[in-house]
């Protein structure tokens, strides 16, 4: 049998698996996405790590007579996310998708399917998720993250692809982020960012409840105003409540009798 020759191995290809971040975008303006982006990751630019990226388009509320390609995929990056292609494009930005060196995708990508880790909000078409029962808390990921010593201000946790469990407190200042849930055990004074990659299921779970931020999945609720009195200072949860088309955050106060 003849050997191959030395060229013909200059190239394979082979099957493999390739993780993939999708971005449901209901937005193309870039200085609003990264307004939005800021809010939604508590300011860290380096949240995300070099993710290829799907933007996914069937969200998308108002259609420009342009997108500004170089602005936006330029912001992502900023983000350190590597956008590579487009899903459900309205058929008049194709050309400029191209010229943006974004490969065009067909069909619709299941938005709870393998490629995006945790899934993001549902499909607008879909019917609304029923809120779950206040008893019922999600189960916490494998590889939970335990936090034991209390968080002073400055001072940043992110818990990727997990639950954040923190036994001692959060102080004014400090931030704590999970792409599951967050259960704090001690005062919770900081941010709380639960569900960061989308996790529509996610929860905040707090033994003394005094943050200056929340959000669950995006939509996060600040309390300049001051906390409320069913839940300053006490046992609460926060969970997403989804009506419709619109998402809420529920604060409400959890029975430890």
């Amino acid at each position: 049998m003849p050997e191959a020759s030395p060229s013909s191995k200059l190239v394979e290809f082979k099957g493999g698996k390739l993780s993939v971040m999708n971005a449901f975008l209901r937005e193309t303006d870039a200085m609003k996405l990264a307004d939005a982006l800021h809010v939604m990751l508590g300011g860290m630019p380096d949240f995300f790590s070099g993710e290829t990226t799907v933007l996914d388009f069937r969200h998308l509320a108002v259609a420009p007579d342009r997108i500004d390609w170089t602005s936006l995929l330029s912001m992502l990056r900023r983000y350190q996310l590597q956008p590579v292609a487009v899903r459900n494009l309205p058929e008049h930005y194709a050309a400029s998708a191209r010229q943006a060196g974004l490969a065009l995708l067909s069909g619709e990508e299941s938005e709870g399917g393998v490629p995006e880790a945790p899934p993001p909000p549902r499909q607008a078409a879909q019917p609304a998720q029923q809120p779950q029962p206040v008893a019922a808390a999600p189960a916490a990921a494998a590889n939970t993250m335990v936090i034991e010593r209390p968080l002073r201000s400055g001072q940043q946790i992110y818990a990727r692809d997990t639950d954040l469990v923190l036994l001692a407190g959060v102080s004014h200042g400090a931030e704590v982020i999970a792409d599951g849930s967050i259960h704090c055990y001690g005062p919770l004074r900081g941010r709380a960012l639960a569900g960061a990659r989308g996790n529509v299921a996610a929860r905040i779970f707090s033994m003394n409840f005094g943050p200056e931020l929340i959000s669950v999945a995006g939509v996060f609720r600040t309390f300049e105003r001051g906390i409320p009195e069913s839940v300053a200072g006490k046992a609460a949860q926060v969970r997403l409540d989804e009506e419709g088309d619109k998402q809420n955050l529920v604060v409400e106060p959890i029975s430890l009798s």
